[in-house]
Protein backbone atom coordinates (compact mmCIF):
# COMPACT_ATOMS: atom_id res chain seq x y z
CA UNK A 1 0.00 0.00 0.00
CA UNK A 2 1.35 3.49 -0.76
CA UNK A 3 1.46 5.25 2.46
CA UNK A 4 1.98 8.53 1.45
CA UNK A 5 -0.47 8.33 -1.41
CA UNK A 6 -3.08 7.49 1.37
CA UNK A 7 -1.59 10.35 3.50
CA UNK A 8 -2.20 12.86 0.19
CA UNK A 9 -5.50 11.69 -0.46
CA UNK A 10 -6.77 12.10 3.21
CA UNK A 11 -5.68 15.16 3.40
CA UNK A 12 -7.28 16.43 0.57
CA UNK A 13 -10.63 14.80 1.60
CA UNK A 14 -11.87 11.38 0.51
CA UNK A 15 -13.69 11.56 -2.88
CA UNK A 16 -13.19 7.67 -4.02
CA UNK A 17 -16.69 6.59 -3.01
CA UNK A 18 -17.96 9.78 -4.95
CA UNK A 19 -16.10 8.41 -8.13
CA UNK A 20 -17.56 5.04 -7.34
CA UNK A 21 -21.28 6.28 -7.10
CA UNK A 22 -20.77 8.42 -10.61
CA UNK A 23 -19.34 5.12 -12.10
CA UNK A 24 -22.62 3.28 -10.98
CA UNK A 25 -24.76 6.46 -12.21
CA UNK A 26 -23.50 6.91 -15.28
CA UNK A 27 -24.01 2.58 -16.01
CA UNK A 28 -27.86 3.59 -14.82
CA UNK A 29 -27.79 6.48 -17.45
CA UNK A 30 -26.58 4.63 -20.00
CA UNK A 31 -29.03 2.07 -19.80
CA UNK A 32 -32.34 4.25 -19.84
CA UNK A 33 -31.12 6.64 -21.79
CA UNK A 34 -30.37 3.83 -24.60
CA UNK A 35 -34.03 2.63 -24.61
CA UNK A 36 -35.14 5.69 -24.72
CA UNK A 37 -33.36 6.43 -27.75
CA UNK A 38 -33.72 3.46 -30.01
CA UNK A 39 -36.39 4.49 -31.60
CA UNK A 40 -34.64 7.49 -32.78
CA UNK A 41 -31.37 5.56 -33.68
CA UNK A 42 -33.66 3.41 -35.45
CA UNK A 43 -34.69 6.19 -37.56
CA UNK A 44 -31.59 7.38 -38.07
CA UNK A 45 -30.09 3.70 -39.74
CA UNK A 46 -33.53 2.70 -41.03
CA UNK A 47 -33.88 -0.44 -39.06
CA UNK A 48 -37.14 -2.80 -38.42
CA UNK A 49 -38.92 -3.31 -35.43
CA UNK A 50 -36.83 -6.89 -35.15
CA UNK A 51 -33.32 -4.82 -36.31
CA UNK A 52 -33.67 -2.66 -33.25
CA UNK A 53 -34.38 -5.07 -31.22
CA UNK A 54 -31.05 -7.17 -32.40
CA UNK A 55 -29.01 -3.95 -31.18
CA UNK A 56 -30.40 -4.04 -28.09
CA UNK A 57 -29.73 -7.78 -27.62
CA UNK A 58 -26.11 -7.12 -28.71
CA UNK A 59 -25.35 -4.92 -25.71
CA UNK A 60 -27.72 -7.79 -23.70
CA UNK A 61 -24.90 -10.15 -24.98
CA UNK A 62 -22.27 -8.02 -23.63
CA UNK A 63 -23.97 -7.36 -20.65
CA UNK A 64 -24.00 -11.21 -19.91
CA UNK A 65 -20.28 -12.09 -21.10
CA UNK A 66 -18.38 -9.49 -19.16
CA UNK A 67 -18.51 -11.12 -15.91
CA UNK A 68 -17.96 -14.32 -16.82
CA UNK A 69 -14.88 -13.45 -18.61
CA UNK A 70 -13.59 -10.90 -16.50
CA UNK A 71 -14.42 -11.09 -12.67
CA UNK A 72 -11.47 -13.31 -11.64
CA UNK A 73 -9.13 -10.91 -14.33
CA UNK A 74 -10.17 -7.91 -12.16
CA UNK A 75 -9.24 -9.59 -9.00
CA UNK A 76 -5.59 -10.78 -10.54
CA UNK A 77 -4.47 -7.28 -11.86
CA UNK A 78 -6.28 -5.13 -9.37
CA UNK A 79 -9.19 -2.92 -9.12
CA UNK A 80 -7.35 0.28 -9.97
CA UNK A 81 -6.03 -1.06 -13.26
CA UNK A 82 -8.94 -2.88 -13.99
CA UNK A 83 -11.04 0.37 -13.60
CA UNK A 84 -8.91 1.97 -15.74
CA UNK A 85 -9.04 -0.43 -18.57
CA UNK A 86 -12.37 -0.49 -18.53
CA UNK A 87 -12.72 3.57 -18.12
CA UNK A 88 -10.85 3.82 -21.16
CA UNK A 89 -12.31 1.37 -23.45
CA UNK A 90 -15.50 2.65 -22.32
CA UNK A 91 -14.35 6.31 -24.17
CA UNK A 92 -13.70 4.35 -26.94
CA UNK A 93 -17.04 2.60 -27.21
CA UNK A 94 -18.70 5.88 -26.86
CA UNK A 95 -16.93 7.38 -28.90
CA UNK A 96 -17.27 4.92 -31.35
CA UNK A 97 -21.51 5.10 -31.19
CA UNK A 98 -21.42 8.74 -31.20
CA UNK A 99 -19.47 8.89 -34.71
CA UNK A 100 -20.48 5.62 -36.42
CA UNK A 101 -21.01 6.04 -40.26
CA UNK A 102 -23.35 2.77 -40.22
CA UNK A 103 -25.03 0.55 -38.14
CA UNK A 104 -22.13 -1.95 -38.00
CA UNK A 105 -20.04 0.08 -36.26
CA UNK A 106 -22.58 1.64 -34.01
CA UNK A 107 -23.38 -1.94 -33.26
CA UNK A 108 -19.67 -2.45 -32.45
CA UNK A 109 -19.72 0.68 -30.24
CA UNK A 110 -22.83 -0.73 -28.07
CA UNK A 111 -21.47 -4.26 -27.74
CA UNK A 112 -17.94 -2.94 -26.53
CA UNK A 113 -20.01 -0.14 -24.21
CA UNK A 114 -22.24 -2.96 -22.92
CA UNK A 115 -18.93 -5.25 -21.74
CA UNK A 116 -17.35 -2.24 -19.96
CA UNK A 117 -20.39 -0.92 -18.47
CA UNK A 118 -21.29 -4.60 -16.84
CA UNK A 119 -17.23 -4.79 -15.94
CA UNK A 120 -17.60 -1.68 -14.33
CA UNK A 121 -20.77 -2.57 -12.01
CA UNK A 122 -19.21 -5.26 -10.22
CA UNK A 123 -15.57 -3.77 -10.36
CA UNK A 124 -16.60 -0.71 -9.02
CA UNK A 125 -18.68 -2.48 -6.16
CA UNK A 126 -16.08 -4.67 -5.45
CA UNK A 127 -13.61 -1.84 -5.40
CA UNK A 128 -15.92 -0.21 -2.39
CA UNK A 129 -15.87 -3.28 -0.47
CA UNK A 130 -12.22 -3.67 -0.54
CA UNK A 131 -11.44 0.49 -0.02
CA UNK A 132 -14.08 0.42 2.82
CA UNK A 133 -14.43 -2.36 4.92
CA UNK A 134 -16.09 -0.89 7.62
CA UNK A 135 -18.61 1.20 5.93
CA UNK A 136 -19.32 -0.73 2.49
CA UNK A 137 -22.59 -2.50 4.14
CA UNK A 138 -24.13 1.00 4.34
CA UNK A 139 -22.31 2.06 1.08
CA UNK A 140 -23.58 -0.62 -0.67
CA UNK A 141 -27.03 0.23 -0.43
CA UNK A 142 -26.47 3.62 -1.58
CA UNK A 143 -24.54 3.11 -4.86
CA UNK A 144 -26.85 0.86 -5.89
CA UNK A 145 -29.46 3.65 -5.46
CA UNK A 146 -27.47 5.60 -8.27
CA UNK A 147 -28.15 2.95 -10.86
CA UNK A 148 -31.74 3.31 -10.53
CA UNK A 149 -31.60 7.11 -10.08
CA UNK A 150 -29.16 7.24 -13.39
CA UNK A 151 -31.86 5.13 -15.18
CA UNK A 152 -34.98 6.89 -13.88
CA UNK A 153 -33.75 10.54 -15.07
CA UNK A 154 -31.95 9.86 -18.07
CA UNK A 155 -35.14 9.12 -20.16
CA UNK A 156 -36.82 12.32 -18.89
CA UNK A 157 -33.31 13.90 -20.42
CA UNK A 158 -33.57 11.85 -23.47
CA UNK A 159 -37.24 13.26 -24.26
CA UNK A 160 -36.36 16.87 -23.48
CA UNK A 161 -33.73 17.24 -25.82
CA UNK A 162 -35.13 14.59 -28.50
CA UNK A 163 -38.20 16.75 -28.65
CA UNK A 164 -36.02 20.25 -28.96
CA UNK A 165 -34.66 18.95 -32.34
CA UNK A 166 -31.62 17.49 -30.21
CA UNK A 167 -30.14 14.69 -32.15
CA UNK A 168 -29.79 11.26 -29.98
CA UNK A 169 -25.70 11.29 -30.37
CA UNK A 170 -26.46 13.91 -27.36
CA UNK A 171 -26.25 10.83 -24.92
CA UNK A 172 -23.45 9.06 -25.79
CA UNK A 173 -21.27 12.76 -25.45
CA UNK A 174 -22.86 12.89 -21.79
CA UNK A 175 -21.49 9.21 -21.54
CA UNK A 176 -18.19 10.08 -22.85
CA UNK A 177 -17.66 13.19 -20.93
CA UNK A 178 -19.02 11.32 -17.54
CA UNK A 179 -16.38 8.48 -18.45
CA UNK A 180 -14.09 11.27 -18.82
CA UNK A 181 -14.91 12.38 -15.13
CA UNK A 182 -14.40 9.08 -13.24
CA UNK A 183 -11.05 8.09 -14.99
CA UNK A 184 -9.31 11.15 -14.18
CA UNK A 185 -11.44 11.01 -10.18
CA UNK A 186 -9.91 7.44 -10.31
CA UNK A 187 -6.44 7.81 -11.44
CA UNK A 188 -5.97 10.81 -8.80
CA UNK A 189 -7.53 9.41 -5.98
CA UNK A 190 -6.62 5.63 -6.30
CA UNK A 191 -8.29 2.89 -4.94
CA UNK A 192 -6.84 2.15 -2.03
CA UNK A 193 -8.38 1.10 1.62
CA UNK A 194 -9.56 4.44 3.08
CA UNK A 195 -11.03 2.28 6.43
CA UNK A 196 -8.83 -0.01 8.82
CA UNK A 197 -10.62 -2.80 10.19
CA UNK A 198 -10.13 -5.99 12.39
CA UNK A 199 -8.52 -8.92 10.26
CA UNK A 200 -11.68 -10.58 10.66
CA UNK A 201 -13.76 -8.28 8.55
CA UNK A 202 -10.80 -6.94 6.32
CA UNK A 203 -10.16 -10.13 5.21
CA UNK A 204 -13.73 -11.91 4.81
CA UNK A 205 -13.59 -15.32 6.79
CA UNK A 206 -9.91 -15.81 6.79
CA UNK A 207 -9.62 -14.92 3.06
CA UNK A 208 -12.30 -18.00 2.20
CA UNK A 209 -13.91 -18.18 -0.94
CA UNK A 210 -17.21 -20.06 0.20
CA UNK A 211 -18.23 -21.15 -3.32
CA UNK A 212 -21.55 -22.31 -1.76
CA UNK A 213 -23.04 -19.10 -0.11
CA UNK A 214 -21.95 -17.14 -3.61
CA UNK A 215 -24.21 -19.79 -6.07
CA UNK A 216 -26.74 -19.45 -3.78
CA UNK A 217 -27.14 -15.54 -3.72
CA UNK A 218 -26.56 -15.62 -7.51
CA UNK A 219 -29.56 -18.16 -7.67
CA UNK A 220 -31.65 -15.35 -5.72
CA UNK A 221 -30.28 -12.32 -8.24
CA UNK A 222 -30.91 -14.53 -10.90
CA UNK A 223 -34.79 -15.22 -9.68
CA UNK A 224 -35.18 -11.45 -8.47
CA UNK A 225 -33.81 -9.66 -12.20
CA UNK A 226 -35.50 -11.99 -13.99
CA UNK A 227 -39.24 -10.79 -12.50
CA UNK A 228 -37.68 -7.47 -13.12
CA UNK A 229 -37.45 -7.57 -16.22
CA UNK A 230 -40.62 -9.09 -16.78
CA UNK A 231 -42.36 -7.22 -14.96
CA UNK A 232 -40.36 -4.10 -16.69
CA UNK A 233 -41.27 -4.98 -20.16
CA UNK A 234 -44.50 -6.36 -20.03
CA UNK A 235 -46.44 -3.91 -17.44
CA UNK A 236 -47.05 -1.43 -20.15
CA UNK A 237 -48.88 -4.28 -21.88
CA UNK A 238 -50.57 -5.72 -19.52
CA UNK A 239 -52.36 -1.97 -18.74
CA UNK A 240 -53.26 -1.62 -22.42
CA UNK A 241 -54.09 -5.19 -22.96
CA UNK A 242 -55.96 -6.17 -19.72
CA UNK A 243 -57.37 -2.65 -18.75
CA UNK A 244 -57.26 -0.59 -21.82
CA UNK A 245 -54.97 2.27 -19.99
CA UNK A 246 -52.17 4.24 -21.25
CA UNK A 247 -50.84 4.81 -17.77
CA UNK A 248 -48.77 1.82 -18.00
CA UNK A 249 -45.63 3.96 -18.31
CA UNK A 250 -46.57 5.68 -15.47
CA UNK A 251 -46.82 3.28 -13.19
CA UNK A 252 -43.35 1.73 -14.63
CA UNK A 253 -41.45 5.18 -14.17
CA UNK A 254 -43.25 4.49 -10.34
CA UNK A 255 -42.02 1.05 -9.88
CA UNK A 256 -38.38 2.06 -10.78
CA UNK A 257 -38.34 5.48 -9.11
CA UNK A 258 -39.43 3.84 -5.44
CA UNK A 259 -36.34 1.53 -5.73
CA UNK A 260 -33.88 4.54 -5.39
CA UNK A 261 -35.21 5.24 -1.56
CA UNK A 262 -35.75 1.65 -1.14
CA UNK A 263 -32.12 1.48 -1.79
CA UNK A 264 -31.12 4.07 0.29
CA UNK A 265 -33.12 2.29 3.58
CA UNK A 266 -31.16 -0.74 2.61
CA UNK A 267 -28.05 1.07 3.38
CA UNK A 268 -29.35 2.91 6.11
CA UNK A 269 -30.25 0.00 7.95
CA UNK A 270 -27.36 -2.45 6.69
CA UNK A 271 -27.02 -4.58 9.74
CA UNK A 272 -30.80 -5.52 8.96
CA UNK A 273 -30.07 -7.15 5.45
CA UNK A 274 -30.50 -10.80 6.44
CA UNK A 275 -34.34 -9.76 7.41
CA UNK A 276 -34.81 -7.25 4.66
CA UNK A 277 -33.69 -9.84 1.65
CA UNK A 278 -36.42 -12.42 3.67
CA UNK A 279 -39.20 -10.19 3.43
CA UNK A 280 -38.54 -8.85 0.40
CA UNK A 281 -38.24 -12.38 -1.06
CA UNK A 282 -41.99 -12.81 0.62
CA UNK A 283 -43.24 -9.80 -0.30
CA UNK A 284 -42.49 -10.09 -4.26
CA UNK A 285 -45.08 -12.63 -4.60
CA UNK A 286 -47.86 -11.62 -2.63
CA UNK A 287 -47.87 -8.13 -4.00
CA UNK A 288 -47.70 -9.49 -7.50
CA UNK A 289 -51.09 -12.23 -6.37
CA UNK A 290 -52.99 -8.79 -5.33
CA UNK A 291 -51.73 -7.51 -9.16
CA UNK A 292 -53.03 -10.73 -10.60
CA UNK A 293 -56.23 -10.49 -8.71
CA UNK A 294 -56.50 -6.57 -9.66
CA UNK A 295 -59.42 -5.34 -11.51
CA UNK A 296 -58.20 -1.72 -11.94
CA UNK A 297 -55.51 -0.15 -13.66
CA UNK A 298 -55.27 1.99 -10.40
CA UNK A 299 -55.15 -0.57 -8.34
CA UNK A 300 -52.33 -2.42 -10.15
CA UNK A 301 -50.91 1.41 -9.84
CA UNK A 302 -51.07 1.79 -6.31
CA UNK A 303 -49.59 -1.66 -6.15
CA UNK A 304 -46.49 -0.42 -8.36
CA UNK A 305 -45.02 1.24 -4.99
CA UNK A 306 -44.67 -2.00 -2.33
CA UNK A 307 -43.79 -4.15 -5.48
CA UNK A 308 -40.93 -1.05 -6.26
CA UNK A 309 -39.92 -1.02 -2.48
CA UNK A 310 -39.27 -4.78 -2.04
CA UNK A 311 -37.63 -4.99 -5.58
CA UNK A 312 -35.21 -2.31 -4.80
CA UNK A 313 -33.85 -3.56 -1.61
CA UNK A 314 -32.77 -7.32 -2.98
CA UNK A 315 -29.73 -6.13 -4.63
CA UNK A 316 -27.92 -4.24 -1.92
CA UNK A 317 -29.34 -7.05 0.13
CA UNK A 318 -27.23 -9.74 -1.57
CA UNK A 319 -24.23 -7.96 -2.58
CA UNK A 320 -24.56 -7.06 1.59
CA UNK A 321 -24.28 -10.71 2.42
CA UNK A 322 -21.93 -11.32 -0.40
CA UNK A 323 -18.69 -9.66 1.57
CA UNK A 324 -18.22 -12.37 3.87
CA UNK A 325 -18.56 -14.94 1.35
CA UNK A 326 -16.25 -13.47 -0.97
CA UNK A 327 -13.02 -13.46 0.76
CA UNK A 328 -10.74 -11.18 -0.86
CA UNK A 329 -11.94 -12.50 -4.33
CA UNK A 330 -14.83 -9.84 -4.15
CA UNK A 331 -14.43 -8.77 -8.21
CA UNK A 332 -14.99 -12.72 -8.54
CA UNK A 333 -17.91 -12.89 -6.60
CA UNK A 334 -19.83 -9.79 -8.08
CA UNK A 335 -18.57 -10.86 -11.28
CA UNK A 336 -20.83 -13.86 -10.87
CA UNK A 337 -23.89 -12.62 -9.38
CA UNK A 338 -23.73 -9.74 -12.28
CA UNK A 339 -23.51 -12.89 -14.89
CA UNK A 340 -26.60 -14.75 -12.48
CA UNK A 341 -28.57 -10.98 -13.41
CA UNK A 342 -27.76 -11.06 -17.07
CA UNK A 343 -29.03 -15.16 -17.34
CA UNK A 344 -32.57 -14.54 -15.25
CA UNK A 345 -32.94 -11.17 -17.03
CA UNK A 346 -33.07 -13.39 -20.38
CA UNK A 347 -34.61 -16.33 -20.03
CA UNK A 348 -37.16 -15.43 -17.66
CA UNK A 349 -38.45 -12.40 -19.52
CA UNK A 350 -38.78 -14.84 -22.53
CA UNK A 351 -40.71 -17.15 -20.67
CA UNK A 352 -43.09 -14.45 -19.49
CA UNK A 353 -43.54 -13.55 -22.90
CA UNK A 354 -44.42 -17.06 -23.70
CA UNK A 355 -46.56 -17.27 -20.95
CA UNK A 356 -48.37 -13.94 -21.51
CA UNK A 357 -48.84 -15.75 -25.04
CA UNK A 358 -50.74 -18.77 -23.81
CA UNK A 359 -52.44 -17.84 -20.51
CA UNK A 360 -52.86 -14.26 -20.23
CA UNK A 361 -50.46 -11.10 -18.92
CA UNK A 362 -51.78 -11.44 -15.64
CA UNK A 363 -51.53 -15.09 -15.25
CA UNK A 364 -47.66 -15.13 -16.64
CA UNK A 365 -46.69 -12.56 -14.23
CA UNK A 366 -48.21 -14.45 -11.11
CA UNK A 367 -46.53 -17.61 -12.60
CA UNK A 368 -43.20 -15.72 -12.94
CA UNK A 369 -43.47 -14.56 -8.92
CA UNK A 370 -43.82 -18.52 -8.64
CA UNK A 371 -40.10 -18.91 -8.74
CA UNK A 372 -39.46 -16.83 -5.92
CA UNK A 373 -40.56 -19.82 -3.79
CA UNK A 374 -37.01 -21.07 -5.08
CA UNK A 375 -35.19 -17.75 -3.99
CA UNK A 376 -37.11 -17.90 -0.12
CA UNK A 377 -35.40 -21.61 -0.22
CA UNK A 378 -32.37 -20.52 -1.41
CA UNK A 379 -32.56 -17.34 1.62
CA UNK A 380 -32.78 -19.64 4.22
CA UNK A 381 -30.06 -22.00 3.40
CA UNK A 382 -27.70 -18.98 3.08
CA UNK A 383 -28.99 -17.23 5.74
CA UNK A 384 -28.06 -20.61 8.06
CA UNK A 385 -24.71 -21.26 5.85
CA UNK A 386 -23.78 -17.15 6.81
CA UNK A 387 -24.42 -18.01 10.56
CA UNK A 388 -22.38 -21.12 10.67
CA UNK A 389 -19.29 -19.87 8.92
CA UNK A 390 -19.27 -17.23 11.16
CA UNK A 391 -19.66 -19.34 14.17
CA UNK A 392 -22.03 -17.77 16.45
CA UNK A 393 -23.22 -15.86 13.50
CA UNK A 394 -24.09 -12.68 15.92
CA UNK A 395 -21.96 -10.41 13.23
CA UNK A 396 -24.80 -10.53 10.71
CA UNK A 397 -27.77 -12.35 12.48
CA UNK A 398 -30.28 -9.94 13.16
Amino acid sequence: MDKTRLAQAKAKGDVLWIILFLIIFVNGFESGGYQASLWSIGQTYDLSITSMGLFAAAELLADMLAPILLGSWADRVGKSMSLKVMLCLQLVATALAWLAPNSWLFVAGMFLLGLTTSALQFIAIAALADAYPVSSKRKIGYITSMYAFGAVTSPLIVSFYLNHGISWKALFIFLWLGTAVALKGIIDAGVEPREKAPGSLRDGHDGRFVLVGILLLCVIMCIYVGFENGFAFFVDTLFVDVFKSSAGKYALSLYWAVMIPSRILVGRFSEKHQTILTVSVIAIPLVTLLIAMSTSAWQVMVLCVPLGLASGAIYPSVLTMMLPFAGRKTATATGMITAATGIGGFALTALTGFMADKWGMQTAMLALASFFVIALAAVIVVRALANQVEGTGASTSD
